[in-house]
């Protein structure tokens, strides 16, 4: 997906374990066919993942998360995972890594939500959780900032795609600058997770079972974290989303303007690499833009 990936295997990983977790060297490892986009994600046994970054931006979120997750788990409703081991680097792997605890459960899936209203409202019981978390000395969230922080991005995305025939420009200008234009959050700085992608979730029986891939999370603008509302619950769903959590409006726009600006960027970046992203991106575009 990037042109400055780490060369990351199965043989890699094992070689890893055997140097520096010998308990757990022994069993079995398998490439766990991710969409994420950071990290390299194996299966570990039964009950563990051995997670590594595939490029160097993501290797600070590796002590973020073994500071943090062990602070925020006990004081969500929903599970995440646990921090059993920190790697360093070593055969060739440049890198510090992660075992981690494995959470089951299965990615939910754009338009096939088996109860929508029920997972609407238990992901916005996650994210008050996680607003109501003491943010003193937590660090700055990957997303936590003013949106101004991506206008250049963003626009540069709106014509990259405009270039493809991908969107109609004028329509995600006048989008994003309405959010763009909403007044900045003047409150004191929440916890968020901050890419709470359908990737990053995890559902069994429509209900929200786990949520991983803390890497970007920190304090800041609660905006960021009401981004399921455009990139997975659909139009009534997302108004109970809304409702339950109580966003004033800016925020709601601020929210839209994350969501749209994240897939205005992913979609000519990952459209020929990243098929799930893609396809995300494509879906928000089209609960945002006009029909």
């Amino acid at each position: 997906m990037h042109a400055d990936e780490a060369d990351i295997d199965t043989a890699l990983v094992r070689r890893l374990l055997a140097a520096q977790f010998p308990q757990w060297a022994q069993l079995p490892v398998e490439r766990f066919p991710s969409s994420g986009t950071v990290n390299a994600v194996y299966r570990l046994g039964d009950d563990m993942a051995v997670r590594l970054p595939r490029i160097a931006s993501g290797v600070p979120d590796v002590a973020t998360e073994h500071r943090w997750l062990p602070y925020l788990a006990p004081q969500l409703p929903t599970g995440i995972p646990a921090v059993l081991g920190k790697g360093v680097p070593g055969d060739g792997y440049p890198w510090p890594w992660t075992v981690c605890s494995w959470l089951d459960g299965a990615n939910p899936v754009v338009d096939r939500l088996t109860d929508p209203g029920q997972l609407a409202k238990e992901l916005a019981e996650f994210v008050a959780a996680l607003q109501r978390i003491d943010p003193a000395g937590g660090p700055p969230a990957y997303r936590g900032g003013p949106l101004s922080e991506v206008d250049a991005e963003t626009r540069a995305a709106i014509a990259e795609l405009d270039r493809l025939g991908m969107v109609d420009a004028a329509a995600a200008t006048a989008a994003w600058e309405e959010s763009l234009h909403a007044p900045d959050w003047t409150g004191a700085p929440v916890w968020l997770h901050s890419d709470l992608m359908p990737g990053n979730l995890l559902t069994a029986d429509g209900r929200l079972t786990g949520v991983i891939d803390f890497g970007t999370m920190g304090v800041g603008d609660p905006a960021a974290d009401l981004i399921p509302a455009w990139n997975l619950l659909p139009p009534d769903a997302r108004t109970a989303f809304r409702d339950a959590l109580g966003p004033d409006d800016a925020t709601w726009l601020r929210g839209r303007g994350w969501a749209l600006s994240m897939s205005l960027i992913m979609l000519p970046y990952y459209r020929d690499t990243n098929p799930a992203m893609a396809d995300n991106g494509r879906h928000v575009i089209g609960q945002v833009l006009p029909a």
